[in-house]
């Protein structure tokens, strides 16, 4: 299973490590929102030295309750960060986190962006699709219902996860007719979805292999993990890490993560089980 990243086979066989960066002041865990064009450029190059595979670099919050900034907002926020991927990244992947073709436009076609991540699945603008077709870079569609302002009153599903699966086969029969090629796909744990559905969708992840497409598992410190243990979600790390690992065996093919260093030691481990031999002398 591969992806064209900037040019480059990508065999997702090998499950990669995607690192979240926040250039926000509201996202749901602190430590992740960065502001400073020294604390962007640092982030930076200590997530690529601690193995991430790619960067995921979003403007507008998209946690429980979030507002959706204007498009000038959003293109000022991610101004210092154009300017020092141009600088000092250029040879690297990055890919943007956003619900606007013009983004996703600009970040791609001015800046060397590697993919296009929209929580919105071309639900928010309509131009979305085409723009990514025109870009011809990979796309990540995520499953949500509204918007993050008020995705949590929209959790009545028929049944799951039917629902869902019936939502890609749409969203991935448009892509194709239109020659989007290197679509992954995104359960959205956390996005209009009870912590019991959040559960259960993890446990049938392998479901969604079905499109035999890359899947993307994002986990990382979500409130499936803290609300569950009674902790906050600076304390989530070891959920994330077993969570993760879950992901892994169910099929997941990327993770997206706040923590690179120790997602990278999970897939090492994980690799390292599912690749043992012993064998044994008579």
């Amino acid at each position: 299973m591969f992806i064209n990243l900037k040019g480059n086979l990508i065999d997702l066989e090998t499950p990669k490590i995607m690192g979240i960066l926040n250039i926000n002041r509201d996202s749901f865990y602190e430590a992740s929102r960065h502001i400073t064009k020294s604390d962007i450029k640092n982030t930076i190059s200590k997530m690529f030295e601690d193995g991430a595979d790619i960067i995921d670099i979003g403007a507008m919050s998209s946690r429980p309750g979030a507002k959706i900034i204007s498009e000038r907002e959003e293109f000022d926020r991610l101004i210092p960060v154009f300017e020092i991927i141009d600088k000092y990244f250029s040879d690297k992947c990055f890919s943007i986190d956003t619900i606007r073709a013009s983004v996703a436009k600009k970040s791609v076609v001015e800046h060397g962006f590697a993919m296009v991540n929209d929580i919105s699945a071309g639900e928010f603008d309509e131009k979305m699709f085409n723009t990514v077709a025109d870009c011809k870079v990979p796309y990540i569609i995520m499953h949500m219902r509204a918007t993050p302002e008020n995705m949590q009153t929209n959790t009545n599903y028929q049944a799951l996860p039917d629902d869902i699966i019936y939502y890609f086969s749409q969203k991935t029969s448009l892509l194709n007719k239109i020659g989007v090629n290197d679509v992954i796909i995104d359960l959205g744990f956390g996005f209009a979805k009870t912590i019991e559905q959040n559960f259960f969708l993890l446990d049938n992840l392998n479901d969604f292999k079905i499109f035999e497409l890359p899947i993307l598992a994002g986990l990382s410190r979500k409130s499936m993990i803290w609300k569950t243990l009674n902790i906050t979600s600076s304390e989530a790390l070891n959920g994330t890490s077993v969570l993760n690992t879950i992901a892994l065996d169910k099929g997941a093919n990327i993770l997206r993560v706040h923590d690179v260093k120790q997602a990278k030691e999970t897939i090492e481990l994980f690799l390292r089980t599912k690749n043992s031999h012993f064998v044994k002398i008579e």
